[in-house]
This record gives C-alpha cells, sequence and structure tokens, in this order.
C-alpha cells in the first residue's frame, strides 16, 4: 500500500524545488543581462522585447533537462559526485539546445518579420554563458544550503541529543560520526574521538577533535556528561574490550555501542542503525583475526556452495560471510523448515536477487536419495558440512540418533560429494572428539575418521575448534534465560574450563581453513586461553548492573552426563605444525583407516544398532568407545 505520508513529503519537496529553480532560472536570465552590460539598467530598452520572448523558452527547456535527468528524485543529504555530474550535464545539454533554438533555427528572425513594430533582436552569445554559469551556481547554492541545513542548524535544534565518544579515530569511526551528521534525529552528540594512536591527537576528523587516548576516557567524562560510547574498532581483542568496557562502567556511561562484525572488507557501509549493543560475547571473546579476504574470494567467487545445518548457530554465520564473496550460488540445506524461512526472510531483507543465487532446500542428511536429488540437481562443488547433534548432555540420552546423524549423515553426504564430482568437502568438527567421553564427542570423532579415509578426488577437510558464544544450546543463552527469571546461574563445576570464540570470528577461520588446508588434513583453530565458566556467569551478571551472590546468586549443580572439566584440542601422540595462519595449525596422525576398513566399521556399527531398542544406551555407547579407543 502507498505510504500517503510519504507521497505527501516527496510532492511538497518537487514543488519546492521547481518553484525555487524556476526563480533561479528567470533570476539568472536576467542578471546576466546586468553583468554583460557592466550593471547600467538601459539595456531594458532595447533588449525588453527579447528576454520577455526567450525567459519562457530557458525556463522550459531547462526545467525539462532537470526532470528528465532525475535531479527532483535526488536525496540531498547524501549527494555524491554521480548526482553533481547529472545536474551539471542537464544544464549543459539545456544551454546548447538553446542555442540550436536560438541561432540555428532562427525562430527570432521568422518572427520578426511578423511583428515589425515589436523588434526582438537576436541574444548576444555571452548571455548565453553567463547565464549557464550563474544558473549553475545558484542550483547548486540552494541544494548545499539545505544539506547544511540538514546537517549542521537543524542539529543544534534537537533536544535528544546526548553527549557521545567515539572510540576509535579511523575509517570506522569517520563512517559512524559522518552517518550521524546526517540523522534528521539522533541520540548522539558527538563531541570528541578517543583514540591511542598519538599522531591522530590533535586532529579533526568531520569537524569533531581527536582528543586523546582511550585511557583518557575517566577525565572526559568527570569535564562533560558522557552518556554514550561508540566503540568504532572492528577487530578488537577481548582483552582490550573488557578494558574500555570497565572504563565506561565507571564513567557511568549508559549505553555503549560497538560496530557490527564486517563481512565484505571490500564494501563496508557502516551507518548509525547497524550499531550494536555490547554483549557478553564481545568482552570474552571478541579476538583479533587476520584473514586474507582476497584468497577466499578466489576461492568460492565461481562455486556453488551447499551448506548442511545452514540455519543453525554456525551455519547461519557460514552462509552470511559466503554470500558476501559473491559465489555463483549457495544451496542451504536443513531439516528445519521454519529456521529455513526465518533465514530466507533475512536475507532478502539485506541482499537483492536473492532467488538468482541462493536455493532454500528442506531435506535431512540420513536420506541418501534426498541427497542425490540435490547434489544431482545444483551440482555443488563446495560442500561446508555443520549439521550435527552437538548437545552433550542430550546425546547421552539419545545415542542412537547422535550415530545415525553424526555418523551415518556424514558418511551419506561424503559419499554424495564423491558421486557428483564434489571438489572440496569441510566438515565442522570440535574439540569434544579428542579423547571423547561423551556420544557427541565419540561421534564427531568418527565423522572425522570418516572424511580422512574418504580423501581422494574430492578433498576432505575437518576442521576442529572449541565452544563459539552465544550458539544455540549454548552456556549463554542458558544463562540469560535464568537471569531473566531472577537466577540463579547454574555452574556444573567451579574449576570448569572451555575454549571460547565468537561465531563470527570462529566461522571467519573455518572459510580461512577451507583455503589452507589440503585432503585429509585436520585443521585445528587457535582458540586463545580457556575461559572459566564460573567467570563468564559473574561478568554476564555485571554486565546487567547487578552484583553476583547479592543480587543473583551462582549455584554449582555438578558435572552432567559426558561432560569433561576441561577440553582438550589434540591427542598427546598427535603431530602439530603450523599452517601459514597464525591462529590455524594442522594435526598429524590419529587414525588412519581405509575406505574399505570404513565400510566395514559401518556395517558393523549398523548391524549392532539396527533395530536396538531405545532403552539401550550403555550398548550403544559401548559400540562408540570400542571404535574410539582402537
Amino acid at each position: 500500500m502507498l505510504n500517503i505520508k510519504k507521497y505527501v513529503s516527496e510532492k511538497k519537496r518537487l514543488m519546492f524545488f521547481l518553484i525555487a529553480d524556476t526563480t533561479i532560472i528567470i533570476l539568472s536570465f536576467f542578471i546576466s543581462f546586468y553583468i554583460r552590460f557592466e550593471f547600467n539598467i538601459s539595456f531594458y530598452k532595447t533588449y525588453i522585447n527579447t528576454i520577455l520572448f526567450n525567459v519562457p523558452l530557458f525556463f522550459i527547456i531547462k526545467i525539462s533537462f532537470l526532470y528528465i535527468f532525475n535531479v527532483y528524485k535526488m536525496t540531498w543529504r547524501y549527494i555524491c559526485l554521480k548526482d553533481v555530474s547529472k545536474i551539471v550535464n542537464a544544464l549543459l545539454l539545456s544551454e546548447f539546445v538553446l542555442i540550436a533554438l536560438i541561432y540555428y533555427v532562427n525562430i527570432v528572425k521568422h518572427l520578426t518579420i511578423i511583428s515589425n513594430q515589436d523588434q526582438i533582436l537576436l541574444l548576444p552569445r555571452s548571455i548565453i554563458v553567463i547565464d549557464a554559469i550563474i544558473t549553475l551556481i545558484l542550483i547548486f547554492s540552494l541544494r548545499i544550503l539545505k544539506r547544511v541545513y540538514i546537517e549542521q542548524i537543524r542539529n543544534l535544534k534537537i533536544r535528544n541529543e546526548c553527549n557521545t565518544i567515539v572510540i576509535g579515530a579511523g575509517n570506522t569511526g569517520e563512517m559512524v560520526v559522518r552517518d550521524i551528521s546526517r540523522q534528521k534525529e539522533s541520540k548522539f552528540k558527538v563531541i570528541g574521538f578517543l583514540d591511542d594512536n598519538t599522531n591522530k591527537i590533535g586532529s579533526y576528523i568531520n569537524g569533531i577533535k581527536v582528543i586523546g587516548e582511550t585511557k583518557m576516557l575517566a577525565q572526559i567524562g568527570d569535564k562533560y556528561t558522557i552518556n554514550n560510547i561508540i566503540i568504532a574498532i572492528p577487530n578488537l581483542h577481548h582483552k582490550e574490550l573488557k578494558k574500555i568496557y570497565d572504563m565506561c562502567r565507571q564513567v557511568g556511561v549508559k549505553t555503549i555501542k560497538i560496530v557490527p562484525r564486517i563481512y565484505d572488507i571490500d564494501n563496508i557501509k557502516l551507518t548509525v542503525n547497524s550499531l550494536e549493543d555490547i554483549k557478553i560475547e564481545d568482552i570474552l571473546g571478541r579476538q583479533i583475526v587476520n584473514i586474507d579476504f582476497k584468497d577466499i574470494e578466489t576461492s568460492l567467487i565461481s562455486k556453488r556452495i551447499l551448506i548442511t545445518g545452514a540455519c543453525g548457530s554456525i551455519g547461519s554465520e557460514l552462509v552470511k560471510q559466503i554470500y558476501s564473496f559473491h559465489p555463483i550460488k549457495m544451496i542451504l540445506f536443513d531439516i528445519d523448515e521454519t529456521d529455513m524461512y526465518n533465514m530466507q526472510i533475512k536475507l532478502e531483507k539485506h541482499h537483492s536477487y536473492i532467488d538468482e543465487h541462493v536455493a532454500f532446500v528442506i531435506g535431512d542428511i540420513k536420506d541418501k536419495e534426498r541427497l542425490a536429488q540435490v547434489f544431482n540437481f545444483y551440482k555443488p562443488n563446495i560442500v561446508f558440512h555443520a549439521a550435527a547433534y552437538k548437545h552433550v548432555p542430550m546425546m547421552e540420552h539419545n545415542p542412537l540418533e547422535a550415530v545415525k546423524v553424526n555418523i551415518f549423515g556424514t558418511y551419506n553426504l561424503a559419499q554424495a560429494s564423491i558421486k557428483f564430482g564434489v571438489e572440496k568437502f569441510i566438515l565442522i568438527s570440535t574439540d569434544k572428539a579428542i579423547n571423547p567421553n561423551s556420544v557427541m564427542g565419540s561421534t564427531k570423532q568418527i565423522s572425522e575418521i570418516i572424511c580422512k579415509a574418504l580423501d581422494g578426488t574430492t578433498k576432505f577437510i575437518s576442521v576442529r575448534f572449541g565452544n563459539v558464544l552465544g550458539s544455540r544450546g549454548s552456556v549463554l543463552p542458558l544463562f540469560l534465560e535464568q537471569l531473566r527469571e531472577g537466577g540463579p546461574l547454574t555452574v556444573t563445576h567451579e574449576n570448569m574450563k572451555r575454549y571460547f570464540m565468537t561465531i563470527p570470528e570462529a566461522v571467519s577461520l573455518v572459510l580461512q581453513a577451507s583455503v589452507i588446508g589440503n585432503g585429509g588434513d585436520v585443521l585445528l583453530l587457535n582458540m586463545g586461553e580457556p575461559i572459566s565458566i564460573l567467570y563468564i556467569a559473574e561478568e554476564l551478571i555485571k554486565l546487567h548492573g547487578l552484583e553476583p551472590y547479592k543480587d543473583i546468586d551462582i549455584k554449582i549443580v555438578g558435572i552432567r552426563p559426558g561432560e569433561k572439566i576441561f577440553e582438550e584440542l589434540f591427542n598427546s601422540d598427535d603431530i602439530i605444525t603450523a599452517s601459514k595462519h597464525e591462529r590455524i595449525f594442522i594435526i598429524r596422525g590419529g587414525f588412519n583407516m581405509s575406505h574399505i576398513e570404513i565400510e566395514k566399521m559401518l556395517n558393523d556399527l549398523n548391524a549392532k544398532t539396527k533395530d536396538m531398542l531405545h532403552e539401550n544406551h550403555d550398548l550403544i555407547k559401548k559400540y562408540l568407545q570400542n571404535i574410539v579407543l582402537k
């Protein structure tokens, strides 16, 4: 339905500029005579009929060309060089048309034969040139004054602005400040930048001064009432972010915003609306990850990419990041129709031509026939396999389903990849696959073994990493739900630690690993130092302005089935070698099974688990342990 308010606003703007430009064109024409005859008004006696005859001609032709070149559809708050060239071209072409009409068609000459009493003289050539210059200057001046009013004068009148400090005086900070200046109404009133690059201190960016280093925030807070902080540094380690966050809280800042993860390094578009509230995963897991975007783009840009588990935490992030590298086609494969529908809505909201580049496929990796249909139709070049059952305690209660999905599902997908000529298959694995004492960990280790054994024409690469902060079913969503209910937050063991990374950083490294890895490789992502789960609970409570153990209690409830106090990243007999990326390591050693041995193992496991009763949990776990302990 047409937005009536927007329609009326656009019509009002069109009428304003039409009236203003008409006035400018008429005024320019008279001024050009005034200048041509050296400010002597006696020229009116001679040229009055010529002026009156030509004014409508100038007005009609110039307005027509401005309209044809869509000048009246421009949004002057976002004027660019392309828009400026449109105005110049419109006015220049209109002047050429006027010259053609006046001097070559010679309308004036024919009219003077008809009307001898009211003589109409030919326009002096200099009048055309002077008029063109004056019209151009005045039309631009009108637009520039409107933009100055929008960006400067009106901003002074806005009552709901709040004092804001931008941390980071680089390109990102400049983009954020520029967008704030363009806002009709903004709650951010930037009073200064802070940056740890001492060379920038004292300089001005978009009229805003770089006041000093980040550590000066407390001093700035004493001098001004700081309501908002915008952290405009995309690649910031979580330890540095934690320091900034603590300083903000000491100053009493109400709102802390941070720029989002940048997916497309060559097409960065940051606006105020894209700023995010700082989250616990940023404080605990944001890390500096240097990615070779060109290498990744080269490997993906001309490919058809299939992503299983595309609507999960890792899968959906793979979709976002891979899409920014412009593959020919992305085939999103998932069993959940509702999540797939929501994924489609999100992609359509932010991207054009989704139907051409993305296929949304509902299916189950346990279904061999469905996989064959999909592979035969779309013919993917690269497969990212993120579909899996991953919740450790839940799989302890449902081991047979873990076997079906994590083991046989992976095998089905791997076989389809080989049959239909997939170039590269990337398995998303986990640190729980090392010395597993859980069903989930055992099934993921077996999936790694399968991929290693099947490596050949299709290159199979396994990428192993620890926990990702904020993924569905992980500790953070659980803590947040408990916090909303008033506590207590439940921790299984006071000494329990895990390796953590935010989802965007982990997926960026997965993409980098997919380029670095060779067939049969198991790649390990460096997740940094392990973090105490108890510490996460305490920090989350503080982030919400509460005090641990006083406002919200933390309760130790005991280790759940299949859990370890510490997770391992490799076996003691594994050989760890460095790759060309400092955050990615190659693991050599471990299981080496042939294709025939894999088939024998899977046939045996299938025979043992087929028609098995749901209650036989322990027997299934025993079978899995026998495989991984061989």
